[in-house]
């Protein structure tokens, strides 16, 4: 396969076999084909979207750092390859002078292409990923190749992030600005403005945030920029939308807070007939329950009928803040108003309600126990007792405490249990006596 031999002029130390022709043409072939992928790769790097809006960007932060750090490794990568071409041209030279190379001929072109024959001169700023600065390194054709696809892959995966950053957020940002725009407006179309309505100064606030995002993402786009977990493709990761995301919700709870008030301007005048319905009802009920009292307590003695209270005047005093409100177009304080109105009319009629409950209740009881005793009264006359005088003298009894006034409910009650008792021991069957057993009575002086 190679002949063997040393490197003339070697410093004595033999680099290793000899390159036959056919390991000499496979290199050169193979050598060849990555010549042609680093330039592609190259070119490809050269009018990335991302490099050109790099180089036309005023850029910020890290950023600014780190495209100051690519640029040089770029221009180191094309010293390098440039040497690398150079290098692949006189090993094809050198190839290219006889049909069967001699020894002298394969002796070149082993140190061309295996050994540490290309010398770069470095540019001058160092790279801290090429490693310390030299005024010029010595490489082979192998260790180049390595050295260009490390750089290469750096440059390429800081490009490729701020390329992603800048196609994924600044378009979202402004889809987002107009939607802003949009909420504004309607915000203003119903009195919602920064100072006058914690949704206005959320809108100002949000308007803030987005120009803000805006500005730090075009000049700043690699702080945005979320690295995959081991992931060493260039490029691996994600840009960051946290702050963007936080943004999207606020404007969102803002635009329902905004359809709401919007809502209320539709239906404002509805919800206020109901309003004022609610609160009639509730004062219906409260005269109802006040006089319903006053009669309880002239009818039923001994008995606690609770206190019953006065009209909703508050209630009615923020419905006409609200009327007043609405004639006004104020829409954003009418919203949370007859919110908080709806909810508070409908406890004031349920507790209207429970009041008339509460002061009637001894008369409900009155007409049970006047239902009772009627009831009884008929159980009785169906079994054929209505003249039993003991029933009738306590049904008696039980009905002129039940229909006097005031009516004493637990005597009441007390006469009307004697007379169920009554009732209850007359339908119970007595056990009847046997008539005298008089046999032997009659022969007690007889005789045989």
């Amino acid at each position: 396969m190679g002949v063997a031999g040393s490197f003339p002029g070697f410093a004595g130390k033999p680099p290793g076999p000899v390159l036959d022709r056919e390991e000499a043409d496979r290199a050169l072939a193979r050598l060849g084909a990555e010549h042609e992928a680093i330039e592609t790769s190259l070119l490809a790097l050269q009018d990335h979207a991302g490099r050109r809006l790099l180089e036309g960007a005023e850029l910020t932060g890290v950023t600014r750092e780190r495209w100051a750090t690519t640029e040089r490794a770029i221009t180191l990568l094309w010293g390098y390859f440039d040497a690398y071409a150079g290098a692949l041209a006189e090993a094809r030279e050198i190839r290219a002078r006889r049909r069967h190379p001699n020894r002298e001929d394969l002796l070149a072109l082993t140190e061309l292409l295996c050994g540490e024959a290309v010398t770069v001169a470095n540019p001058g700023a160092s790279v801290p990923e090429a490693g310390p600065a030299r005024l010029s390194e010595r490489f082979s054709l192998q260790e180049l190749v390595a050295r260009m696809n490390e750089l290469y892959a750096r440059s390429l995966d800081m490009v490729v992030a701020s390329d992603a950053v800048w196609s994924a957020l600044p378009a979202r940002i402004d889809l987002l600005a107009a939607e802003l725009h949009r909420t504004r407006s309607l915000a203003h179309s119903v009195g919602v403005r920064p100072g006058e309505h914690p949704s206005g100064d959320d809108l100002a606030e949000i308007t803030e945030e987005l120009t803000a995002l805006r500005v730090q993402v075009v000049s700043d786009p690699l702080a945005f920029w979320l690295p995959g977990p081991g992931s060493a493709a260039p490029g691996g990761g994600r840009p960051d939308t946290s702050r963007y995301d936080r943004a999207a919700r606020a404007l969102e709870d803002v635009r329902r807070e905004i359809e709401a008030v919007l809502a209320v301007r539709q239906d404002a005048e509805a919800r206020l007939v109901r309003l004022r319905d609610v609160l009639s009802r509730a004062d219906r009920t409260l005269t109802e329950a006040r006089a319903a009292r006053g009669e309880v307590l002239a009818k039923i003695a001994a008995s606690e009928v609770p206190a019953v209270s006065g009209p909703p005047t508050a209630l009615q005093e923020r419905l006409a803040a609200a009327s007043d409100h609405r004639r006004h177009a104020r829409w954003h304080r009418l919203s949370p108003l007859l919110e908080a109105l709806e909810q508070e009319a409908e406890d004031e009629l349920l507790r209207a309600r429970e009041s008339l409950t509460s002061v009637t209740a001894p008369l409900a009881v009155r007409a049970e126990l006047r239902g009772r005793l009627d009831a009884y009264k008929a159980k009785a006359a169906r079994h054929g007792l209505a003249e039993d005088p003991v029933l009738i003298e306590r049904y008696d009894a039980a009905r002129r405490m039940l229909w006097s006034a005031p009516c004493d409910l637990r005597a009441a009650e007390q006469a009307v249990l004697r007379y169920q008792h009554a009732v209850a021991d007359a339908l119970t069957p007595r056990p009847s006596r046997e008539p005298e057993d008089r046999r032997g009575t009659g022969g007690q002086g007889e005789t045989r």
